[in-house]
């Protein structure tokens, strides 16, 4: 009998693959940064631009460039990106398709490759949970979700970390961060974010996450936040650290 239910979930699964491979005749998935049709192993990224992916290593420098942005602003732990995210390159597709292009499953696979960066460093060891920069709700209605839940999901499905993401809340509707200056960003957000039940925070070491950090004012405003809150360290986590 066993072995009966093991021939008829081989036969399916070989039929499921036929099926794909004719599907894939006439849709063929495409890697969202190079345009190349993927193999069936892969998802998101080619091997080959998954491989070249312009990563930090900013996880293993307590110093890095991403922390710098933060000196002298707020106290923070650790701060830390997957990839640079420069003008020009092909991954700032990724970030642009995730936004606007109705592609939460982008920051699902992003968050898994952050997550699992960060579960072998030292420095992000000892996590209680991981807090997503929110979105407004009007906002998060018209894309359908927050990117940076996505990018939290995916990093929690690896480190095994739970997500916090209605504690700290966007009070007020934001007009677009793009075209701003860093002053104009940040008086844009500095009294946007409040965290509806500070005791869930309270004593905990948090990593808050975004999709990408330029000049960190919204990030700033949301850790000014938090460490009002009686023994909340907060650490940083992000997909991209813009540069030129």
């Amino acid at each position: 009998m066993c072995r009966a239910l093991g021939y008829i979930k081989q036969m399916k699964n070989k039929l499921f693959t036929y099926w794909q491979d004719f599907w894939y005749l006439f849709y063929p998935k495409i890697c969202d940064a190079c345009g190349k049709s993927l193999m069936h192993q892969e998802a998101i990224l080619c091997t080959e631009c998954l491989v070249k992916l312009p990563r930090t290593s900013f996880h293993d420098d307590t110093d890095n460039e991403l922390a710098q942005v933060f000196w002298g602003r707020v106290n923070i732990e650790q701060a830390t990106a997957l990839m640079h995210f420069v003008k020009g390159s092909l991954y700032r597709k990724l970030i642009h398709k995730l936004k606007y292009q109705n592609r939460p499953d982008i920051g699902e696979f992003l968050g898994r490759e952050l997550g699992g960066e960060l579960k072998q460093a030292k420095l992000f060891q000892n996590l209680d949970c991981i807090i997503p920069v929110p979105l407004h709700p009007d906002k998060q209605k018209i894309r359908g979700y927050n990117q940076a839940e996505m990018i939290a999901k995916g990093m929690s499905s690896v480190m095994d970390v739970p997500v916090s993401s209605n504690n700290l809340v966007r009070k007020v509707f934001t007009k677009t961060q793009t075209k701003k200056g860093r002053y104009d960003r940040w008086e844009n957000v500095s009294r946007v974010f409040e965290v509806h039940k500070p005791d869930e925070f309270a004593n905990k070491y948090v990593l808050l996450v975004d999709d990408v950090i330029t000049t960190g004012a919204t990030i700033e405003a949301c850790v000014q936040n938090l460490l009002s809150i009686e023994g909340t360290t907060v650490s940083l986590g992000c997909i991209g650290m813009a540069g030129s």
